[in-house]
């Protein structure tokens, strides 16, 4: 190599040594994200995120449809008919959203509540709880309270909730894991007569919207025996009379009911009462069927329920009433 040509090649490599010395650092990673600030409401029929509603082998996402029809079936289902005035079948929802028991979603990062239990404390799950006390409440005298942790899958329910600014007062509270099949202890209450959950029983407009519902419904009837059906585990009644339903006791809508007249959001409600029935949870007007409060319901898609008598009704065998 020619001396001038080793002296610019000499100059060259120190150029590159002296651009690489001044070359910018890598840029740092980007910062987190924030967290977004704890809810004053909650998000009303917000989304579940990842979580399940119960595992899929739970007794409200059994299908029930060709289970054995309860031997005590048609004097449960007359009892009924006999109690009361109502005799078919009615959306306990609607109404604008005035209509309804109302939930939110909150994220795991929602600061928890006290709760002072004002009367069923001993049957209740301590506090706190993640319930912001601007959260939406039930109108009507059970003003029912409930909030799904999105990211903890935890379901926490209050019964007589009324907020107090720091805390809730409430008549009593449970929580449950909605990945686990775990029941209440036997004899106790939650936030619902019959010791169930509510949430999973309710008639949510996203899942109607969908075409589907995978669940069985949360119903009421005005009598009940002292009694209950697991997944249930308490009663709300003095009467040993065993054609009055128990709680928990399990309904189906027959399989010979043709529902090919009824359509939208109907319909798609008497396909899950087919499949997976609707299970008794409180004393109340008979036949009425529980949903979320949300304004996007159509009364007069739902009006067809009404058409529905409780006599399209019967009672599948999921076990023995328990009686202590």
């Amino acid at each position: 190599m020619k001396r001038g040509n080793v002296r610019i090649f000499a100059l060259v490599v120190a150029l590159g040594a002296s651009l690489a010395a001044c070359a910018l650092p890598p840029p740092p990673p980007p910062p987190p994200a924030p967290v977004p600030p704890p809810s004053g409401t909650g998000d009303q029929n917000g989304s579940l995120g990842s979580c399940p509603v119960f595992p899929a082998d739970n007794a409200w996402n059994r299908d029930v449809s060709g289970l054995p029809v309860d031997a005590n079936s048609q004097h449960y289902i007359d009892t009924i008919l006999a109690s009361g005035t109502n005799k078919n079948l009615h959306a306990d929802f609607g109404g604008s959203g005035e209509y309804g028991i109302p939930y939110v979603t909150v994220p795991g990062t929602q600061p928890g509540v006290p709760i002072a239990f004002v009367d069923y404390g001993d049957e209740s799950d301590a506090g706190p709880y993640p319930i912001p006390t601007g959260a939406p409440v039930e109108g009507g005298s059970d003003r029912h309270v409930l909030a799904v942790d999105r990211d903890h899958c935890k379901l926490y329910e209050l019964f007589g909730a009324q907020p107090m600014g720091d805390h809730w007062d409430a008549s009593s509270g449970a929580v449950f894991d909605l990945r686990s099949n775990a029941l209440r202890p036997d004899s106790w209450t939650s936030a619902d007569a019959a010791g169930l959950p509510i949430f999973p029983g309710l008639v949510r407009y996203d899942e109607v919207a969908s075409g589907q519902i995978n669940h069985a419904l949360r119903f009421t009837v005005s009598q009940t025996q002292r009694g209950y059906i697991h997944p249930a585990t308490h009663w709300a009644s003095s009467s040993t009379d065993p054609n009055r339903p128990p709680m928990g006791l399990q309904l189906r809508l027959k399989a010979s009911f043709n529902v090919s007249g009824y359509t939208g959001q109907t319909r798609v409600v008497l396909n899950a009462l087919k499949k997976y029935g609707m299970i008794v949870a409180d004393n109340g007007s008979n036949w009425f069927v529980s949903g979320a409060a949300d304004t996007r319901w159509d009364d007069n898609d739902l009006n067809q329920l009404k058409t529905i008598p409780g006599s399209a009704f019967e009672v599948v065998n999921t076990g023995e009433a328990i009686h202590h």
